[in-house]
C-alpha cells in the first residue's frame, strides 16, 4: 500500500510516517496543499492521509477541488478539528473517513486498509482465492493453511495483486504502487520478485499476460475469466 501524507506538523508527520513504514506503508509526504495537488495529479496512490490546517489553504478545499477533477482515491482526513461541522464539512467535501487528533496510529493503519480495501470491492479483511489467502490487517499470508513467509516487498506486490482479482495489473501500476517513488526498481526486478512469488505460491497461480501484465488465478478453478471477458 502506499500513501500520500499531507500534514505541515513536522514531528508529528515523521513519528506517523516511521510508525506506517514499520507496518510496510509506503508514504510520500507533503506539507502543503499545492504540493499535494501536484502529487495528487502527477502519481498513483492507494490512499491520502489529510491534515485540515495547511498553510496554503483548508484541506477541505484541496479535497473538494480534488473530487471535482474526478480524483477518486480514498481520502481520510487526520485533524485537531472535533466539532461536528467539521467533520460534516470534511466528509461534504468529499472525506471518506475522519480521525481525531491526539490518535492511535494503529487505527489509523487499519482505517487506512479497510479504505483501500472497500475501494477495490472488499469488504473481509481477508481476502480468498482459492487456497490462497491474504490477511490485509496482519500483513499476513497462508496456502492451504499454512503460513508463507514472504519478504516485506512481495508481501506488497501480492497484496496489490490480490486487490485486484479478477483484473489484471500492469508492470507500470506496480511500479507506482509497490515502490518507493524515489526508489524505483531496474527493469527485472519485478520479474525476479514475481518470480519468487511463483517459487513460494505456484507457478501457475501468478499469470502472465503479454503486453498487459499479471493476474493471479486459482489454479484449481475450472475455468479462468480474463479481465475483459473474452478468451486469455
Amino acid at each position: 500500500m502506499k500513501i500520500l501524507l499531507v500534514e505541515d506538523d513536522m514531528p508529528l508527520a515523521e513519528a506517523l510516517m516511521a510508525r506506517l513504514g514499520e507496518a510496510d506503508v509506503l508514504v510520500e509526504h507533503a506539507t502543503t496543499g499545492g504540493d499535494a495537488d501536484f502529487l495528487i495529479q502527477t502519481e498513483s496512490y492507494d490512499a491520502v492521509v489529510l491534515d485540515l490546517g495547511l498553510p496554503d489553504g483548508d484541506g477541505t478545499r484541496w479535497l473538494a477541488q480534488w473530487r471535482e477533477a474526478g480524483i477518486e482515491v480514498p481520502v481520510l482526513v487526520l485533524t485537531a478539528r472535533e466539532r461536528w461541522s467539521d467533520k460534516a464539512a470534511g466528509f461534504s467535501a468529499g472525506a471518506d473517513d475522519y480521525v481525531t487528533k491526539p490518535f492511535e496510529t494503529a487505527e489509523v493503519i487499519f482505517r487506512l486498509r479497510a479504505l483501500v480495501r472497500r475501494s477495490r470491492g472488499h469488504a473481509h479483511p481477508v481476502l480468498k482465492l482459492g487456497d490462497l489467502a491474504c490477511d490485509t490487517h496482519g500483513g499476513t499470508v497462508s496456502l492451504a493453511g499454512r503460513p508463507v513467509s514472504l519478504t516485506a516487498q512481495e508481501t506488497r506486490l501480492l497484496m496489490h495483486l490480490m486487490h485486484a482479482v479478477p483484473g489484471v495489473v500492469s508492470r507500470s501500476e506496480l511500479v507506482e504502487h509497490v515502490y518507493d517513488r524515489d526508489h524505483e526498481p531496474d527493469s527485472n526486478v519485478i520479474d525476479v520478485q514475481i518470480s519468487r512469488l511463483r517459487r513460494k505460491l505456484g507457478a501457475e497461480r501468478i499469470e502472465t499476460l503479454r503486453g498487459r501484465g499479471y493476474r493471479l488465478r486459482d489454479p484449481d478453478a475450472e475455468t479462468q475469466t480474463p479481465a475483459d471477458g473474452s478468451d486469455a
